[in-house]
């Protein structure tokens, strides 16, 4: 998980390596801030690749409560709130200001790491929902296109062969190859009702079907930016 970064801010060190230890041994890449200013100032540095914050209340300087008001007015990441304090109005308080999830210490880093492992899973699938291919935005769950914003209507075996398409992206991929993935094995057909399937694909995705090219003598292959054979 080396590509996941959280931000631990607390103004006690020991807390601080207390979580980095067990977050690393985890792969996670720690950056740590000791109060609200270098908190802020950490974000605004590194704010597009952090994943997560650990964020104390009770600060100098600036406390988490500043510190998240400041961090939601631009930024929707994920927000773990370390307090001590463990009153339901707090809490309350914590969530109406959109934290994701809410501690009180004494807390064991083992509940720690598995309450970060669960919003990071929660956060990165979503993420992870949605794919952008030159303009051309997928969602894997809801099996649904869109061209530039616009949703296009597409029939289930035209969004199933863009797809097997575009996961396969820049390789060569030929008709046998196709109807065998696409439409399974017990297709007896002619495999040129991938040429036809093909031409409706490339109408509907409008100036984006060139990236669908025909491959001479093999089959198609799905490649943003590049030339037609």
């Amino acid at each position: 998980m080396a590509d996941i970064n959280i931000l631990v801010v607390d103004d006690e060190s020991r807390m601080r390596k207390l979580i980095n230890d067990f977050l690393k041994v985890k792969g996670y890449n720690i950056l740590e801030a000791a109060d609200g200013e270098e908190a802020l100032n950490t974000f605004e540095e590194h704010g597009q690749k952090i994943d997560l914050i650990l964020l104390d209340v009770m600060m100098p300087k600036l406390d988490g409560w500043s510190v998240l008001r400041q961090i939601r007015q631009t930024s929707n990441v994920p927000i773990i709130m370390l307090t001590a304090r463990g009153e339901e109005q707090d809490e309350l308080f914590g969530f109406e200001l959109g934290v994701d999830e809410y501690i009180s210490k004494p807390f064991s880093p083992k509940i720690l790491v598995a309450r970060v492992e669960a919003i990071l899973k929660r956060t990165k699938v979503v993420e992870k929902e949605f794919k952008d291919y030159g303009g051309i935005v997928i969602d894997s769950d809801g099996r649904t296109v869109e061209v530039d914003s616009k949703k296009i209507d597409l029939s289930l075996r035209e969004y199933e062969l863009l797809k097997y398409l575009v996961d396969n992206e820049g390789i060569a991929l030929s008709r046998d190859k196709i109807l065998n993935n696409v439409w399974n094995y017990d297709y007896y057909g002619d495999s040129r009702t991938i040429d036809s399937h093909i031409k409706k694909i490339r109408h509907k995705l409008g100036k984006k079907g060139k990236y669908i090219h025909t491959m001479r003598g093999v089959g198609y292959k799905f490649e943003v930016d590049g030339k037609n054979e």
